[in-house]
C-alpha cells in the first residue's frame, strides 16, 4: 500500500512543487536507494521485471528507490526534475500475471522523458499499447492496476488506471492518492474507452471500476483523505517539514503498534490484517532540484537525508529479503525492529531528538556545504543517531499474538 502527496507552487510557503510518497511493502521486502547516471545504449531491448521493453539510444539520469527484486521503481525523480510515483488501485478488470507493471512504468518513463505531461503521455501510450499486468509482490500474489502522480517544477498530474481504461486530471493548488481511485467524473483528460461509457447519465470512473472488497478492506480512501484534509488545512503555507510531518503521521496518537490500522500513512507491519510496511519515502522540492529520501523503513524512526545526481551512494551491499549486516537497509531495519519492542516508552523524547537533528541536516542543506560531503555527513549521522539509541533502548515483550507475528516476519528474514 502506498499514499502519494504533492502541493503545486502556488499553495507552498516557498512556491516550490513538492512531491512526497510513503511507499509500503511487504515487512522483508527491502528496497535499493540508488542514483542511475545518464547512460548511451547499443542494445535493442532491455529487460522488465517480467518481460522485454524496446531499448533507447540513451536514458537520462535518475534517482529511484525500488523492491530489491524489481527492476522499476516505486518512486523517483530524473535530471528535470520530474517525479513520479504510483500506487496500487483495485478495479473490476482482469490484470494478467505477466506484463508491464506500474513500478517499471515509472523507471522507463523517468529515464526517458522529461516534463510531467510527456511523462504522462508515455505512460498512457504503455497501458494503451501494452497493457499493465505482472505480479507486484515477491511473498505473495498481487495483481493490480495502478494510480500515478508526476510532477516537474510547473505542473502536476494525477494518472488513474483500469487495466486499459484511464483518466487524467491537472492539479491546481493539491492533491494526493492512495490505494484506491479518486476520480469521479472530473477529469481533463480521458481514455476513448471511457468516453464511451461517460455517455451515460450518472457515470463515475471510480464507482464504476472499483473492485469494492479490496478497496474498502486497504482502506485507501481513508488514507487519502487524511492525507488531503491535511493539506488543505495549511494551503500556502506547506513545506517540507510540513510534508515529512504528514508521512510520519499515524491515525491515532499515542500510537500503539499492535492497534494500529492499514488507516496509517507511516505503516507498521502488524499481520494479515496489515501486511504492510512503509520500506522507503520520498520527498522532492522540484523547484529546487532538492531530493529527500530515508532509504529506510518507517519514517516516524527514520531521518530524511539529501540525495543529489552528482553524488554517489554508499550503502554497502544491496539488501534482498533477507537480513544482512553489510546493507544500510537492514541495519536501520534491525534496530527499528528492536524499538518497535518499547515503542510507547521511547518514542516522544526519539521524535524529539529526530526533529533536532532533522531540522540541523535541513539547515546545512539550505546552505553551500558540498554536495558530496553534505550525503556523507547526513548518512554518518544518522547512523550515529542510530547507535546511540541502540544503547539506550531496553527491548520490551509485544503481545503474545503481535509478537508471534512478528516472529515469523524475523525468521522468515533469518533476522534473530
Amino acid at each position: 500500500m502506498c499514499d502519494i502527496l504533492v502541493a503545486t507552487p502556488k499553495v507552498t510557503r516557498d512556491n516550490t512543487m513538492l512531491f512526497a510518497k510513503n511507499s509500503d511493502r511487504d515487512p522483508n521486502e527491502a528496497q535499493i536507494l540508488e542514483v542511475i547516471p545518464r547512460q548511451k545504449h547499443e542494445e535493442e531491448s532491455v529487460k522488465l521485471t517480467y518481460v522485454e521493453f524496446p531499448q533507447v539510444k540513451e536514458t537520462y539520469a535518475v534517482i529511484l528507490s525500488r523492491p530489491w527484486w524489481i527492476w522499476g521503481a516505486e518512486m523517483g525523480v530524473n535530471e528535470f526534475n520530474l517525479a513520479i510515483g504510483n500506487t496500487a488501485v483495485f478495479t473490476k478488470e482482469k490484470i494478467p500475471e505477466r506484463g508491464i507493471l506500474g513500478m517499471d512504468m515509472i523507471r522507463l518513463a523517468l529515464e526517458r522523458t522529461k516534463t510531467a505531461k510527456e511523462a504522462m503521455e508515455f505512460i498512457i501510450n504503455i497501458i494503451e499499447s501494452y497493457g499493465q499486468g505482472g505480479n507486484g509482490s515477491y511473498e505473495h500474489k498481487m495483481l493490480y492496476s495502478n494510480s500515478f502522480i508526476v510532477a516537474d517544477p510547473k505542473e502536476a498530474w494525477v494518472l488513474e488506471t483500469a487495466g486499459k481504461n484511464w483518466v487524467a486530471k491537472k492539479v491546481e493548488s493539491v492533491y494526493s492518492i492512495s490505494n484506491a481511485l479518486t476520480i469521479e467524473d472530473d477529469w481533463d483528460l480521458v481514455s476513448e474507452s471511457v468516453e464511451r461509457l461517460a455517455k451515460k447519465s450518472d457515470f463515475s470512473f471510480a464507482r464504476h471500476f472499483s473492485d469494492w472488497f479490496y478497496t474498502h478492506f486497504a482502506h485507501g480512501r481513508d488514507r487519502r483523505a487524511f492525507t488531503y484534509r491535511k493539506l488543505e488545512e495549511n494551503e500556502g503555507e506547506i513545506t517540507l517539514e510540513y510534508m515529512m510531518e504528514i508521512l510520519r503521521s499515524h491515525s491515532s496518537e499515542p500510537y500503539s503498534l499492535e492497534k494500529g490500522s492499514m488507516k496509517d500513512i507511516c505503516m507498521h507491519y502488524g499481520g494479515l490484517t496489515r501486511p504492510s510496511q512503509t520500506a522507503s519515502s520520498q520527498i522532492s522540492e522540484l523547484g529546487k532540484g532538492m531530493h529527500w529520501f530515508t532509504g529506510t523503513s518507517l519514517p516516524c524512526l527514520s531521518i530524511f537525508k539529501p540525495i543529489f545526481f552528482e553524488t554517489p551512494l554508499e550503502l554497502g551491499e544491496r539488501p534482498t529479503n533477507k537480513y544482512n549486516p553489510k546493507s544500510y537497509w537492514w541495519c536501520m531495519e534491525r534496530f527499528h525492529r528492536v524499538f518497535q519492542t518499547n515503542y510507547r516508552e521511547y518514542i516522544r523524547e526519539f521524535s524529539k531528538q529526530r526533529d533536532d537533528l532533522q531540522r540541523e541536516i535541513i539547515e546545512r542543506a539550505r546552505g553551500l556545504q558540498e554536495k558530496k560531503e553534505l550525503v556523507k555527513w547526513a548518512f554518518e549521522v544518522e547512523k550515529e543517531f542510530v547507535e546511540k539509541w541502540e544503547n539506550l533502548i531496553v527491548p520490551g515483550r509485544l503481545p503474545f499474538l503481535y509478537g508471534m507475528k512478528w516472529k515469523k516476519v524475523n525468521e522468515s528474514a533469518r533476522l534473530g
